[in-house]
């Protein structure tokens, strides 16, 4: 038995045939893990160590109760709530740490420390399960109530706002459309002329290759929308360039973006399937948070015709986490799971983090020439433009965004999951 299995063996226990935590097989199929790609005969521990280095939230229990009368575990009805959890953080590492960070036990790095403490079980936590409970009330969700993928993008949404650390952008496309004005318009955020200033000094303090960097091209995307970004001559005087620039930069806020859809009736249309597989290929993926019927999950990848997810269907101790050095072992997976892409949910949202608005224009790119020109039936539709017959981005705000795609078969047969396969974590 290997240390993998041996971690597991001795902490765990299991309804059997509940959980999976088969080591990924031997194959000459590569393994899609947010983006970044994997042979299982030659990566295999480095693969191991990405699916280990991602935050894993789970159910817990004996936490302080959620509005100081209500839940004190959120098992049979949190598992939504804790894949939102496990996609902002994924997120936040992505932003504070690098996509490319490895988590070590040994080592204390104080970011990952206060990533961590934002999603602890305490009310006072920006991203608890008593933040997100109390605020999917206003989504129409009573606290203990479950949650499908779009409730919980809302949530995040509004609950982003309150990070500072982080001011993430968080944009829930509606409609199956991403309209690509409404995301610049939300993540540029304006600059006075002191603030732009020193911007502008902080690029140009370095090489003259540095300041080459901020002559940008025009970018095309291959569906002829065309980005024209301001455009500085490296000629130009620092002063020049600033004043030539004064009224039209922005800065750019890291952008969190989730794409609710709903892929057919009670199963996933198989077009979609190729489709789906393809969104762990792009570099911005954070993933997919869905499931299977009465069974939320958080997949992290692919491998042939197999999704990769993290399971938060177990129940753990709350622990403290307001220390420098908190015990963090609970927060980790040693392995994921796996199951065939068939048995997804056909409610699900896709999302990925754009650090930049290069990123963000890569990613239009990939997206239309991988998943829109090539598909019969693309997975959503990407647009310059809102259209015209829709209503204005202030009101949609004001309806605080339709939560049409959850789950909703689910939702009216429960509020309370009890059908949900767990198991608990000793300790």
């Amino acid at each position: 038995m290997d240390l993998y299995a041996a971690l597991n063996s001795s902490s765990m226990t299991y309804e059997t045939g509940v959980v999976d935590y088969e080591d990924f097989p031997q194959t000459e199929e590569p393994v899609w893990l947010l983006g970044k790609k994997y042979s299982t005969l030659y990566d295999l521990e480095e693969l191991r160590s990405d699916v280990k280095s991602k935050l894993w939230f789970t159910y817990r229990k004996n936490f302080a109760p959620i509005g100081g009368t209500g839940p004190t575990t959120d098992t049979g009805w949190g598992c939504m709530l804790r894949c939102g959890q496990m996609v902002l953080a994924q997120a936040l590492i992505n932003h504070h740490l690098g996509r490319d960070w490895v988590w070590k036990p040994e080592v204390i790095n104080p970011t990952y420390v206060q990533i961590l403490q934002m999603f602890q079980d305490k009310k006072n936590c920006i991203y608890s399960i008593h933040q997100i409970a109390q605020m999917g009330v206003s989504e129409g969700k009573a606290v203990g109530q479950w949650f499908g993928p779009n409730t919980v993008a809302q949530v995040l949404k509004k609950l982003s706002v309150y990070d500072d650390w982080t001011s993430l952008a968080v944009h829930v496309a509606m409609d199956n459309t991403v309209i690509i004005d409404d995301i610049k318009d939300l993540c540029k955020m304006q600059t006075t002329s002191q603030q732009m200033n020193k911007t502008y000094n902080n690029i140009c303090s370095g090489s003259s290759k540095s300041q080459q960097q901020i002559t940008s091209a025009v970018t095309t995307l291959e569906n002829g929308i065309y980005f024209q970004c301001p455009k500085l001559s490296s000629q130009l005087s620092s002063g020049q360039a600033l004043s030539s620039c004064s009224n039209r930069c922005s800065i750019w806020r890291p952008l969190l973006l989730f794409i609710p859809l709903r892929l057919g009736l009670t199963d996933i249309n198989p077009l979609y399937i190729k489709g789906l597989k393809t969104t762990f290929t792009l570099k911005q993926s954070l993933g997919i948070i869905g499931g299977r019927p009465n069974h939320a999950l958080y997949f992290i990848g692919a491998i042939g015709n197999e999704v990769v997810f993290l399971d938060p269907h177990t129940t753990q101790p709350a622990t403290v986490l307001d220390t420098d050095s908190p015990s963090d072992e609970s927060y980790h997976c040693c392995y994921a799971s796996r199951m065939d892409v068939s048995q997804l949910d056909p409610s699900i949202a896709l999302c990925f983090y754009c650090r930049s608005e290069a990123d963000f224009d890569n990613w239009c790119n990939h997206v239309y020439k991988l998943l829109i020109a090539s598909e019969k039936q693309p997975l959503f539709e990407l647009s310059k433009e809102r259209p015209s017959h829709w209503p204005s981005v202030e009101s949609e705000q004001a309806q605080g965004g339709s939560t049409s795609l959850d789950f909703t078969i689910l939702d009216e047969e429960r509020i309370f999951d009890t059908s949900d396969d767990e198991f608990e974590l000793l300790g």
